[in-house]
């Protein structure tokens, strides 16, 4: 069966009488049915209750009739079990959706399940106990990324055009680039982390989607982004809606080009080769490239988003110990998370997270100084988005916490400082490995410039079309 189209196309559409909202969902579980037993994208599923939830009418909004799947991560879908990738939660079943899922249901958006994760979101790949190995498409001996890697899959493979994923170290960037889809990380407070109100949801990760076009990354901001009142976090108002700011021409770019990680080692030579083409094509269409360094040491942005990732693992643990009024069990957390936990439970203290939140400020300024092209600095940012090409299954394993503690810095070490400063960044698929695997490109900007990356990638995406689907895997 063939892929569906984007989720934009396929709204029009609908809004059109030209498709009708069953026969899109019966296409989109019909994709996944076939697909999913080699492929292990999706966690959980609702496919019955959302063939009701069609008959029975959709909101007439922007999505009305779009299939869609929500990362098993801090982004709860009513009646459905919420395991953060867990065995810890894998009984957890929330009564109400988060408010991100609230905002894709009023749009109309048709939710058929939750999608792959690591546990807790603690790693670059998509392999754990209780959900199990996600597997890529273009080869299923390697890595999706993570941990947004079982929305990475759905999406890459057509399953659904969309899918949601969230970013607190990379996670919507590094399964990007693994599989050849465009992925924004909106900005610091852009998007509402209601109900999960901790550390982690606040200063370093934010909630979006994978896509195969920019198109659709716009739209969906557009239908979620927007604070609470109350929110600890929130970010300027656009001075248009992101389909718009996105369709604009984003004018003559000054952009940075980092072949580092700030003080750290060069990209893998494939990589690069990747990114010197990116970067010939943007002077192509007119922009000014100019190498840099990026302005930051590696142990500082590594080791403050760290400490807030180790305190944040901790009380959430202790809160659900205390929910279930029990002591941790021994085959709760994997090896991993389990060392993570007992290490920061005896070493990371409250000034600790203190002197982390005083490193992303530092950091920050550094960078939003060299983002700033008033102060002599570059409009964007041009790097790779992952150091190393697409790893097989096993290099990143959770099981095998030493794998982890040498590998797992390496992959996240361009994506990172940006969930520690707050800027918005994305991954652009622009191009593959020797192995014919995907490589992305990331580009940053300043706090509250997505609308200039979202218009970036349009003209990028214009000038060089990606391939916006994985060939379909044999079973």
């Amino acid at each position: 069966m063939a892929a569906l189209d984007d989720a934009t196309g396929i709204a029009r559409a609908v809004r059109a009488g030209e498709a009708d909202p069953r026969e899109v969902v019966e296409r989109a579980i019909a994709r996944i049915e076939e697909l999913d037993g080699t492929l292990n994208a999706v966690a959980h599923s609702r496919f019955e209750e959302a063939l009701a939830e069609v008959d029975a009418g959709l909101p007439d909004g922007p999505l009305r009739g779009v299939p869609v799947l929500v990362k098993d991560l801090y982004a709860d879908v009513a009646g459905l079990p919420s395991t953060r990738g867990s065995r810890l939660w894998a009984d957890h079943v929330p009564a109400a959706d988060s408010e991100l899922v609230r905002r894709y249901r009023a749009a109309g958006a048709v939710v058929l399940g939750t999608t792959n994760v690591p546990e807790l979101g603690l790693n670059a790949s998509t392999e754990g106990a209780l959900l199990g190995t996600c597997r890529n498409p273009r080869d299923t001996g390697r890595s999706t990324g993570g941990s947004s890697g079982g929305s990475a899959v759905a999406v890459a493979t057509g399953m659904v055009p969309v899918a949601t994923a969230s970013d607190g170290g990379g996670s919507i960037r590094i399964p990007a680039a693994m599989n050849g889809l465009f992925g924004l990380k909106p900005g610091r407070g852009r998007v509402s982390p209601a109900p999960y109100p901790s550390l982690l949801a606040g200063p370093v990760s934010v909630h979006h989607a994978l896509t195969t076009t920019v198109r659709d990354s716009a739209l969906l901001l557009d239908l979620t982004h927007g604070s609470l009142p109350g929110d600890a976090f929130g970010a300027p108002t656009p001075a248009a809606s992101w389909v718009e700011l996105a369709a604009r021409a984003p004018g003559r770019l000054r952009v940075g080009l980092a072949v580092a990680p700030g003080d750290g080692e060069p990209a893998h030579p494939e990589v690069l080769a990747v990114l010197r083409s990116a970067a010939d094509l943007l002077s192509d269409l007119g922009h000014e490239v100019v190498e840099t360094v990026l302005d930051h040491a590696l142990a500082d942005s590594q080791g403050g988003g760290a400490a807030l990732m180790g305190a944040g693992l901790v009380a959430a643990v202790d809160a659900r110990l205390a929910e279930l009024g029990r002591g941790l069990r021994e085959d709760d957390l994997e090896p991993f998370t389990r060392l993570l936990l007992e290490h920061h439970r005896s070493t990371t203290t409250g000034a600790d997270v203190v002197r982390a939140l005083e490193t992303a400020q530092r950091v920050g300024w550094r960078l939003g100084r060299q983002l700033s092209r008033a102060d002599g600095g570059f409009d964007v940012l041009l790097s790779p988005t992952l150091a190393e090409p697409v790893p097989a299954l096993g290099v990143l394993d959770t099981a095998r916490p030493e794998t982890i503690w040498e590998h797992a810095g390496r992959y996240a070490a361009f994506t990172s400082v940006y969930n520690l400063t707050g800027q918005p960044a994305m991954s652009l698929p622009l191009g593959t490995d020797a192995a014919g695997l995907p490589v992305g490109v990331q580009v940053s900007a300043d706090l509250g410039r997505e609308g200039l990356l979202l218009a970036l990638a349009t003209q990028v995406e214009a000038a060089a079309p990606w391939q916006r689907h994985a060939p379909t895997p044999e079973a």
